[in-house]
């Protein structure tokens, strides 16, 4: 099988396209062949060496999202069989013709619906609505949202207004991504160079992280919550949240989707349901093939993405 590989830290071009032999599933696995493979900017920041934690360790297979049909079962796997086409994290990468998936984290695509449609629908709203399900706002509350044109961030618009959220500012790089996201329903978009990203919001939802990070708390209004679901790290002074009575709470899946097991499903049905009927849109931005991760990873680093970046084996 093919996959992509990097054996050293840096850019796009430290990706490289290797054969190997097809992993064995272990216990709680399934052996998936890749039809659709989600490229988000966790996974550039890893491949450089500056996410969270650092980067893998080297050599390492890039990646954390598929979908596809299932080819094998790890011991004492139940509830899925040889044939089922599937959406699921990943946990050792997955930029390659055969991935490994956790069972407990997969999910059957519905009759009708691409693999291209399930990478990019279903862990970003997974993301979106654990972050809005954390945040729980409230009544009048408004909600800003940073990398709000990214895989998740665009998705996060739209559930937030389907929630009821009377105001949603969108953060971005650039004045270009405006349109997109007022198409989606954002009420204000702000780049991140403008001096003032408006009046203050009662939630922020911080996809980006790191030297954003003070700007996002300092949008709050006093009382406000962050909710931080970012790889990008940042640092923020103790001070600022006791003098604003601000809060951070950071989000990982791993540990909302063990943890809030019953409401990890409920999320699931959700998107499909809300997609289903025309209510959300996944937006995909490109889709390219496995051998050109490189250029996938090209579009993240410059923020380019309106929607789902895609890789095809």
């Amino acid at each position: 099988m093919r996959r992509v590989r990097f054996h050293s830290y840096g850019g796009p071009d430290v990706l490289r396209v290797e054969e190997a032999a097809a992993p064995v599933p272990g216990p709680g696995e399934l052996l998936v062949r890749t039809e659709a493979i989600g490229v988000t900017l966790p996974c550039v920041r890893r491949v450089r060496g500056d996410g969270n934690g650092g980067g893998d360790p080297l050599p390492a297979t890039p990646g954390g999202e598929i979908a596809g049909t299932v080819v094998a079962l790890g011991p004492d796997v139940t509830g899925f069989a040889p044939g089922d086409r599937v959406t699921s994290l990943t946990l050792t990468g997955s930029y390659t013709e055969l991935a490994l998936a956790p069972a407990f984290l997969a999910s059957r695509i519905p009759d009708g619906a691409s693999a291209v449609e399930a990478v990019a629908l279903v862990r970003s709203g997974h993301v979106a609505l654990a972050a809005l399900s954390t945040a729980a706002p409230q009544g009048t509350e408004s909600v800003l949202i940073t990398g709000a044109a990214s895989g998740t961030g665009h998705l996060a618009v739209q559930l937030a207004k389907l929630q009821g959220v009377p105001r949603v500012v969108t953060a971005v790089s650039s004045a270009a991504k405006a349109e997109f996201l007022r198409e989606l329903g954002a009420d204000e978009v702000v780049t991140y160079d403008q001096e003032s990203w408006g009046a203050p919001v009662d939630i922020v939802l911080d996809g980006v992280g790191g030297e954003l990070l003070p700007r996002a708390l300092a949008a709050l209004a006093p009382g406000g919550r962050l909710i931080f679901f970012n790889s990008g790290g940042g640092t923020v002074p103790a001070y600022d949240l006791l003098a604003g009575a601000k809060t951070i709470t950071g989000l990982t899946m791993r540990h909302f989707s063990t943890v809030h097991r019953e409401l990890y499903e409920e999320h699931r049905a959700q998107l499909w349901e809300l997609a289903g009927s025309g209510r959300l849109r996944a937006a995909v931005h490109a889709e390219l093939p496995l051998a050109e991760a490189a250029k996938a990873h090209e579009i993240i680093e410059a923020r380019a993405n309106l929607g789902k970046v895609v890789l095809r084996p």
